[in-house]
């Protein structure tokens, strides 16, 4: 099953009187369930990519179908429930809320996008917490953890919807080999585990290493693309 369809997905901003493209007539499908990495040198579109597979964002020309759903329907709030629902964030710095702790950064997906009951939120959330080892730091503040602990609070937190997609933005930047390695060892799990596609925009080699599908973005354009021999798709 194809859970993201492009065809010739473009998008130009505006500066001024000056057009500047970041998409141009990019195509491809990814297969749900899949682990798949956009790489290519910064300014290539990885980002504005990621923020259109995400809603963040809207396409300029195209065709974009996520999960069934043809995005340049959706309109501002439908798009942002459609987002809430299907897709998780995992962000290259994190992104936590400092007067938040562990526990809260986690479980605040679940009081936007959800009316669910206390009891069944707080279940969700330890569950998580509990996965990615972060079940002991639950009470700490963003700044009282480390780099690492944070985005496995982050990883914790893109999941708690139980999101088809979770998109990750140079998800191991800040990360040194040893979490990175642990990082990416706990989303093959997760993957292998619930089914989630896991879509990475990166530079590291050890994230292109782990995928199966690895597309290359040059000026805006797809470059190329290629499937990853030895790594088994669950």
């Amino acid at each position: 099953m194809q859970i993201v369809v492009a065809e010739n997905l473009s998008k130009t901003y505006q500066s001024g009187s000056v057009s500047v493209p970041a998409l141009n007539n990019v195509s491809f499908a990814i297969t749900s369930g899949s682990i798949v990495s956009f790489i290519g040198p910064s300014g290539s579109g990885k980002t504005t990519l990621l923020n259109l597979i995400g809603c963040l964002d809207r396409a300029t020309s195209g065709r974009l179908e996520i999960a069934g759903t043809d995005t340049a329907k959706l309109d501002r709030k439908g798009g942002a429930r459609f987002r809430g629902n299907t897709i998780g964030f995992i962000f290259q710095d994190f992104n936590m809320v400092p007067i938040l702790t562990v526990y809260e950064n986690v479980e605040y997906p679940l009081l936007m996008v959800r009316a669910a009951p206390a009891a069944e939120r707080k279940k969700l959330v330890l569950e998580l917490l509990d996965a990615v080892g972060m079940l002991d730091q639950k009470d700490k503040f963003p700044d009282q953890i480390s780099g690492g602990q944070k985005q496995r609070a982050a990883i914790a937190r893109a999941l708690v919807t139980r999101p088809k997609i979770v998109l990750a933005d140079e998800p191991t930047a800040n990360l040194d080999h040893t979490t990175a390695h642990k990082v990416l060892s706990l989303l093959k799990k997760i993957r292998d585990d619930h089914g989630t596609t896991f879509i990475f925009s990166t530079h590291d080699p050890k994230i292109v290493d782990e995928a199966e599908v690895i597309y290359t973005l040059e000026d805006g354009a797809l470059a190329g693309s290629r499937e990853q021999k030895g790594v088994e798709h669950a």
